[in-house]
């Protein structure tokens, strides 16, 4: 027995199709509901609704599984029939753990869960507790990042379907990792998306992205409701450890008690309920210490965000950038500030927006490993023009500064898949629309906006253009070759370091103490000391207090004097006291 249901308070009639069968004529409740009970409707079977006196079939808002794409039928699924293997997974806690960003299109050449269900002993062997996926709900076309789903209950078909990333996480779950999935709220992608037609799903404003989700308007609660039943499901059918909610400050929600608080509340509840924990990650530009402040305190209670400012502390210091939103970074006084206070901007002018911005952390309070700090991530490669890594720009040496720097910072480090090996392969904004029109728009304006910052058009990859995405895959061939093994050894070593080490992943911000001086740095964590020399000269550093040891160095050379080291240029040293 199957009942079928859907929410269209406005329609006057509402039916139900399925194969072989006269549409059946759904009954109304009081709430806007719609429902049909069919006793032969069983896993497997079509089905689709109709509106009004309209005779277009549209896919169910809620639909688990849309095997013939989103403009097709739904198929009905059955979440009980999957057979787990992972009973005793307790699984991962976000505090002390390594995180690992990854598109499954291109993280194999295969580009589906399975392929990358035989890649996890290489993330285990680097030292990765959590990964993090891409987006995985339905899309229109075979191939793009995945942040213009629109079924935001069916993984998408091309993939693996939902059998698929069942698979995935179980297969992650029995060799000790935990799966993080990025969910995007903040809008609906340009084709495909029939929530809309069925209830008032988005609002009258407007994000970068198209129309807002209807949070705070009429008819807002199912709305909501919408939202958070689609983030249990993920956490409770599919048993991931977590979700990145995209972008949440393009959700405006003026409602007493937020979106985000209730989301909270309900994932809280449900981790009690499972026994094990579960985590929501902010991705948020505003710099508002309140998301991941405890609701005890007043605050919102997600358990993390994602950090730009850490990002861009870096990314300056490392490269020499300064355009856009890299104007107020690049110094080792902002470093400095972001290791220590979470955050650069705190109620301080932002060059960029031409206002203040952000908010003071409570480092007295708030622990660092709230705040996830990366040297790449999706964004930060593939909004540049021609999606080139951080490895095209810097030498193997600087390379090895930075993730020094982030690995002994006290946030909770992040990874960008490739980059533990230095990868070449670009990582470039691909997408496959099959309506022209929509394709042209999409290449037109990715042109467009790279064109007002100085790229002449033909420099800007066509994301329509298969070969874009095809360039867009690892080459796991790099891992055979002795420079690209030595960084992925490189980044081994400095993770294991860390987590031998409590000093080096302790949270604690206000325990945290910054030095620097001509082109170096030097960053107390405890009894061990992390001395990074970004001249192009050799320099001698002074360091408070004596050198027992040396635990791990970017390049040789080091040389252990009475009160302090010499490091040669482009060197980093973590060292025990």
């Amino acid at each position: 027995m199957t009942e079928f249901s859907v929410w269209a308070p406005q329609a006057a009639r509402v039916r139900l199709r399925l194969p072989g069968t006269g549409d059946r004529e759904m009954t109304r409740d009081p709430d806007g509901w719609w429902r049909e009970e069919v006793p032969e409707a069983g896993p497997g079977t079509d089905y689709a609704f109709l509106l009004g006196d309209a005779d277009q079939p549209l896919p169910d808002p809620r639909s688990p599984w849309q095997p013939a794409g989103v403009h097709g039928p739904s198929r009905v699924y059955d979440h009980a029939a999957y057979a787990w293997s992972d009973r005793c997974w307790t699984g991962r806690h976000l505090p002390g753990s390594v995180l690992y960003e990854l598109h499954v299109g291109t993280f194999t050449p295969e580009g589906t869960f399975d392929a990358a269900v035989d890649r996890l002993d290489h993330l285990v062997e680097l030292g990765v507790d959590l990964i993090e996926l891409l987006p995985v709900n339905a899309f229109n076309g075979e191939y793009n990042w995945g942040y213009d789903g629109v079924c935001w209950y069916a993984p998408h078909e091309a993939y693996g379907g939902p059998d698929g990333l069942k698979r995935l996480v179980d297969a992650a779950h029995g060799k000790g990792l935990g799966v993080i999935l990025d969910v995007v709220y903040n809008h609906f992608g340009p084709s495909g998306a029939y929530a809309p037609m069925f209830a008032p799903y988005l609002a009258e404003r407007s994000n970068t992205w198209g129309r807002t989700v209807n949070l705070d308007g009429p008819d807002s609660d199912e709305v909501r409701r919408y939202i958070i039943d689609s983030v249990l499901m993920w956490l409770r059918d599919y048993h991931v450890d977590g979700l990145r909610l995209d972008a949440v400050h393009a959700m405006p929600d003026t409602r007493a008690v937020p979106l985000l608080e209730e989301l909270a509340v309900e994932v809280d509840t449900l981790a009690t309920h499972l026994g094990r924990p579960l985590s929501l990650i902010a991705e948020s530009d505003l710099n508002d210490p309140r998301l991941i402040t405890p609701r005890e305190a007043g605050g919102l209670g997600l358990h993390a965000q994602w950090n730009d400012d850490a990002h861009h502390a870096l990314h300056t210091l490392l490269t020499g950038e300064r355009q856009g939103y890299y104007a107020d970074f690049g110094s080792l006084e902002g470093l400095g500030q972001v290791l220590t206070g979470g955050f650069l901007h705190t109620g301080t002018r932002s060059s960029f927006r031409h206002r203040a911005h952000g908010r003071p952390l409570d480092r007295h309070r708030t622990p660092g490993h709230r705040l996830v700090a990366y040297l790449q991530n999706h964004d930060q490669i593939g909004n540049r023009a021609t999606g080139d890594r951080i490895s095209a720009t810097l030498t193997p040496a600087m390379l090895r500064i930075g993730a020094t720097l982030l690995f002994t910072a006290p946030f909770t480090p992040m990874l960008f898949m490739g980059e533990e090996w230095g990868a070449t392969t670009p990582w470039q904004f691909f997408t496959s629309h099959p309506e022209p029109e929509l394709a042209r728009a999409v290449a037109t304006g990715r042109r467009r906006e790279f064109a007002e910052h100085g790229w002449p058009a033909g420099e800007v990859p066509d994301p329509q253009d298969p070969e874009t995405f095809l360039r867009s895959r690892l080459d796991w061939a790099e891992l055979d070759r002795p420079e690209h093994r030595e960084m992925y050894e490189f980044h081994r070593r400095l993770i294991a370091l860390r987590k031998s080490h409590p000093d080096l992943s302790d949270p604690r911000l206000d325990t945290v103490d910054v030095r620097h001086g001509d082109r170096f740095v030097v960053v107390r964590r405890g009894r061990c000391l992390v001395v990074a020399n970004l001249a192009d000269r050799a320099q001698r550093i002074t360091l408070p207090g004596v050198v027992r040891q040396v635990l791990l160095a970017t390049g040789a050379g080091v040389t252990v004097m009475r009160d302090g080291v010499v490091l040669p240029a482009e060197t980093a040293a973590v060292v025990a006291l």
